[in-house]
């Protein structure tokens, strides 16, 4: 146990770990019969027959679940790609040196982070029409996701540019640099790469948000799901592959973080993605800027 952790937690002796030792056991032992008694009581009422079962050998099963993975997938990643850059925005916002526009970022942020996304997807399938804005079922899915997630990427984004130095932006103004030269070219970079982890994990969450729009509807992978499980009649036995699909597809995006951050490690040394400019770094992203006001005329 390193010197740090050290500090939080008492190093435990041999009666620390042989109870905790004796706890997971008996932990791993109950949970062992609570799946047992599930099985046992799932096999009662026939959930095991082959013929719930049987549509998952059949090719059409297949392409209909991986028509609404493809749904749900496209939602999502449109989503992330619009929500993205109006979170960052709304981050500058809350850290911009004028104050009304703080406060307009700020309650941005604030007022659709506390509202849940349900009612926002409500709002734009049911409320919209009455404006004469008639729009598919993709986008009654897409904007609430938008709107809901880019307050929420905002926070993200601003909680890691707070965590960099300070140095870092006032080093970047002492050499000429503008304050928004200054965010965009030297703190924001050195942000997004600190915040991978946050910002995959909400993508994750996002991805599994997606499933709300069964109440639109749209044709993602859980409101597929349900609509084969009626046909066939076998709807536990669908929801459990649904499930699984979905564990599938967030643990890969969480072994894509790691790689990410383990590649961000290997790129800057052992300080990994954390690493800051130096002053030589900072010196160039300068002279950059100052070709392009050149470029431009200023």
């Amino acid at each position: 146990m390193s010197d740090g952790t050290a500090v939080l937690y008492d190093t435990l002796g041999p009666r620390g770990r042989l109870r905790v030792r004796i706890a997971s056991i008996v932990c791993g032992v109950l949970l062992a019969a609570l799946v047992l008694l599930a099985i046992v009581r799932l096999e009662e009422r026939g959930q095991f027959e082959p013929d719930l079962w049987q549509p998952f050998g059949e090719w059409v099963t297949w392409r209909s679940l991986l028509e609404g993975l493809q749904a749900t997938l496209a939602a999502a990643a449109v989503a992330m790609a619009l929500a993205a850059p109006i979170g960052l925005a709304m981050a500058l916002g809350r850290l911009s040196l004028n104050r009304p526009t703080r406060w307009l970022a700020g309650g941005y942020v604030e007022l659709f982070r506390a509202v849940p996304l349900l009612l926002f997807i409500y709002f734009a399938a049911l409320g919209l029409p009455r404006y004469g804005i008639e729009l598919s079922a993709f986008w009654y899915l897409v904007l609430p996701l938008v709107v809901y997630n880019s307050a929420v990427l905002g926070e993200i984004f601003r909680a890691g540019i707070l965590s960099l130095d300070r140095g870092q932006g006032e080093a970047a103004l002492a050499i000429g640099m503008t304050y928004w030269q200054s965010m965009l070219l030297v703190v924001v970079p050195q942000a997004v790469r600190r915040m991978v982890p946050a910002l995959v994990s909400q993508l994750v969450t996002l991805l599994k948000d997606t499933s709300l729009g069964f109440v639109i509807p749209y044709a993602e992978l859980l409101r597929t799901g349900q609509i084969n499980g009626q046909f066939y009649g076998n709807l536990l036995q669908m929801t459990t592959v649904v499930a699984l699909i979905y564990v599938a597809v967030n643990v890969s995006l969480g072994r894509v973080a790691v790689r990410l951050e383990r590649r961000q490690a290997r790129r800057y040394g052992s300080a990994g993605p954390h690493a800051v400019l130096g002053e030589s770094d900072v010196a160039l992203l300068a002279a950059r800027a100052g070709d392009g006001r050149e470029r431009a005329g200023l």
